[in-house]
């Protein structure tokens, strides 16, 4: 079986970004540390089941209160 090292490593480099992405903005809402939460994300997406186990964690925590 070939396996195409090349092709993963690009999707890799291109999940980076989008899980950060992804993880900072669910980090405004659910943190009061995005930038913390975007980076670890971001890291995360070197093995991209983490970095999605890291989104749906995320996506299910309780949003913080704001002060308005």
């Amino acid at each position: 079986m070939n396996v195409n090292l090349t092709l993963m490593g690009q999707i890799i480099f291109i999940l980076i970004p989008v899980f950060a992405v992804i993880s900072y903005f669910l980090g405004k809402r659910k943190t009061s540390t995005p930038i913390r939460v975007a980076i670890i994300g971001g890291l995360l997406a070197l093995v991209p089941l983490f970095g999605l186990i890291f989104i749906a964690v995320l996506a299910f925590k309780q949003d913080i209160e704001t002060t308005a």
